[in-house]
């Protein structure tokens, strides 16, 4: 399975999919202490803000009660982008160095574009409709799928935000889904809890099957940190490979799964 997804990296013809866990290798806040904080600013106690829901419906009362998300989106950037060596990222470096020619990832941190600043690999972000316009051939695109802290109309935190990316119709939308077709995907960093993902998985799934081509799809995997016998069926009937750590630490076990690609 490692050779068939190294022989499609070889050919530029993997799409790379980035989600928290790669960002979290670099120790930035996780989901929990976003409700900490979203609890401090309104007055709440956290254990018990906690139980009111998930991080995407308390961050909508948040924007409802103060009106805009522009103060969350302002902790987040600095509290994502404070004392981080991103020199010191094995997972950045190794995707870097695989040279995907477009990245998608839902995390709203700047450190991929970071990595490719720093190793001197040219990149093109994109964020919104406008950042299609002129992109270069020669430089792997970075899509911000869930947006940017650039533009607060682009994130994705809020629970209506979150709905309305299911819909699969903004711009960026269609431009997966012509990136998708006759390329295969390479999923990273994610947990399958994601309901956006799996979504995408069975949208990708239906896309294919509804053609007389199925047959020709290209393969595509998901790298899980460890084993889930329920997940890794659901994912093969939708025709997406899973391939499991055999380590028992998630960082350790993404950097020897990266490793391995690129040396073969």
């Amino acid at each position: 399975m490692i050779g068939d997804l190294a022989k499609a990296i070889r050919q530029r013809s993997v799409i790379l999919f980035v989600g928290a866990g790669v960002s979290n290798c670099l120790g930035l806040p996780n989901w929990r202490q976003l409700i900490d904080h979203l609890a401090s600013e309104l007055g709440y106690d956290p254990e018990i803000f906690a139980t009111h829901g998930d991080h995407l419906l308390l961050s909508e009362f948040f924007q409802l009660e103060r009106g805009s998300i522009g103060p969350l989106r302002s902790w987040l950037d600095k509290a994502w982008h404070a004392g981080v060596d991103i020199s010191k990222s094995e997972p950045h470096r190794l995707i870097v160095d695989l040279d995907f020619p477009l990245i998608y990832t839902t995390n709203y941190d700047n450190w991929l574009e970071e990595a490719y600043t720093f190793y001197k690999r040219s990149y093109s972000k994109v964020i919104n409709v406008g950042d299609l316009v002129g992109l270069r051939a020669d430089a792997t695109q970075i899509v911000k799928f869930h947006g940017d802290f650039s533009d607060d109309d682009s994130i994705v935190l809020t629970e209506s935000s979150y709905f309305d990316r299911l819909d699969f119709e903004s711009p960026l939308d269609v431009k997966l889904r012509a990136d998708l077709l006759g390329r295969s995907v390479l999923f990273i960093g994610y947990s399958l809890q994601d309901i956006n993902i799996r979504y995408m998985l069975h949208k990708l799934h239906k896309q294919w099957s509804a053609t007389a081509f199925n047959s020709l799809r290209p393969k595509s995997f998901v790298f899980l940190t460890r084993p889930n016998a329920v997940q890794e069926r659901v994912l093969q009937s939708r025709g997406i490979h899973a391939i499991v750590s055999d380590d028992d630490e998630p960082k350790t076990g993404l950097v020897r799964f990266l490793n391995s690609l690129l040396n073969a």
